[in-house]
């Protein structure tokens, strides 16, 4: 399967706009900001709500198939600046860069940016607006928040759909391989 038949919402709603907000030390802000420009990308800081992982756009795509292929599936995910960002549960960030770099694997996978604690990531707007062109550089929701508590990823989950897109042993390829 593909993630992108699972994309039906470009748009984040009210619940997951209140989870994002809740990233930020001024949520009451936030959200002023959005009720006026809905249409505008936001900075939040990482490692309160949750963690963000960047990964190159093919590779991203890959991951998301993988996350979607073996059953878990994913929680928000947003594509900005050619990259896919995939939004993990706190403190996943630091432990998927030390099992990469402790790990074999690590040469299978490309470079990953994993931002935590301390770190902001640039959000794509919680709406986007209906005539607006799609450029490489904007930002767009792949899978937008939904809920309050969004379902994310730990470090595990995102560690063996990276292994798995990168040596290209994918779930679905593996019960056609095996006879399933």
């Amino acid at each position: 399967m593909d993630i992108w038949t699972y994309q039906t919402v470009e748009y984040v709603t009210a619940a997951g706009e209140a989870w994002l907000a809740s990233a930020s030390d001024y949520p009451r802000s936030m959200r002023a900001l959005w009720e006026s420009r809905p249409w505008a990308p936001a900075v939040l800081p990482c490692g309160k709500t949750f963690d963000v992982i960047s990964l190159p756009a093919v590779f991203g795509r890959r991951v998301l198939d993988e996350l979607w292929a073996s059953g878990p599936g994913c929680g928000p995910v947003a594509s900005y600046r050619g990259r896919t960002l995939l939004f993990v549960q706190p403190g996943a960030a630091p432990r998927l860069r030390t099992l990469l770099a402790w790990e074999e694997w690590a040469r299978d996978v490309p470079p990953l940016l994993c931002h935590g604690l301390g770190d902001a990531v640039t959000v794509p707007p919680v709406q986007r607006m209906l005539d607006a062109p799609d450029s490489p550089g904007a930002g767009r929701w792949i899978v937008a928040p939904d809920s309050r508590e969004p379902w994310l990823p730990g470090a595990a989950v995102v560690l063996w759909a990276c292994v798995r897109a990168a040596r290209g042993q994918g779930a679905g390829r593996d019960r056609v391989s095996n006879g399933a």
